[in-house]
């Protein structure tokens, strides 16, 4: 080999090795709580985790959509809840979309998570929704223009107004606009006035809330929704638990009724038209 060969080649690896090591560093990471596969969506690490069953093209695969799932979310205060949707057949996933608080982008990637996971990965064409506090903005703005993708929603003290929680101030950057701005045009993201959609098309609804809680306020989030929901003529069980408030109680985490609620509408996807 002469020493132009040589060098040649050592250039050829040097440039390999940078490939290779900018590929790995691309790779999302992510910990579970129970094994399953992360990957990117639109620049945003998803993840999906499947129970033993195969989807079919006769019989696609029900599925969890959960919110918020920042970087440390889902953890282990979710693992009793997702042992249960798996052990009968239901996956569970969720896409990572930052402090979006609902806003255009963040719904943007959800209907590529939505997309990616029916089309790609057999799973069903309407997901059960389960939000854990800020992820209800997340998931009822996306649901409230895909109402015919949800077959329901469910929420652990779930947020579901920007003015309650984060406040327009603050929940204006993730929406590109002043404050001012998402004031006058909060009545086209704001979970609690976009409920007709969901009302029409009969999306079942399942929330646990505490009268206690200080950080997203019953009566100006879940109480609203029921209020709301009740006289669009959708159905809603709101569940109010006393003296319990925005914390990690167990309860909130291993409720049997939330369970059941989201096991018994992904498994009879036929009930709602």
């Amino acid at each position: 080999m002469t020493r132009t060969d040589h060098s040649t080649s050592l250039i050829a690896a040097s440039i390999w090795f940078v490939v290779a090591c900018l590929a790995n560093s691309a790779q999302p990471e992510k910990q579970l709580p129970f094994p399953g596969e992360v990957f990117a969506i639109e620049g945003h690490t998803a993840f999906l985790i499947q129970p033993d069953t195969k989807p079919t093209d006769e019989k696609p695969m029900p599925w969890v959509w959960y919110a918020p799932t920042l970087r440390e979310l889902p953890g282990g205060a979710e693992k009793w809840m997702f042992e249960r949707f798996l052990k009968e057949g239901i996956a569970i996933a969720g896409v990572d979309v930052g402090e979006s608080y609902g806003s255009p982008n963040g719904r943007s990637t959800y209907s590529a998570l939505h997309k990616h996971l029916v089309e790609k990965r057999g799973l069903a064409k309407q997901a059960c929704l389960l939000a854990r506090s800020r992820g209800g903005l997340m998931l009822y703005s996306w649901a409230a223009e895909n109402p015919d993708k949800v077959q329901c929603i469910t929420g652990i003290y779930p947020v579901c107004n920007i003015v309650s929680y984060p406040g327009l101030q603050q929940a204006s950057e993730a929406y590109g606009l002043t404050a001012e701005e998402l004031k006058i045009r909060l009545a086209k993201h704001n979970p609690v006035d976009r409920l007709a959609s969901l009302a029409k098309a009969k999306v079942p609804i399942f929330h646990i809330h505490g009268d206690m809680d200080r950080v997203v306020p019953l009566e100006k989030n879940s109480a609203i929704i029921k209020s709301r929901y009740d006289k669009l003529g959708g159905p809603m069980i709101l569940e109010v638990v006393k003296g319990q408030g925005h914390n990690m109680w167990a309860g909130w985490f291993q409720s049997q009724k939330l369970v059941d609620f989201i096991i018994k509408h992904a498994k009879n996807r036929s009930a709602k038209p």
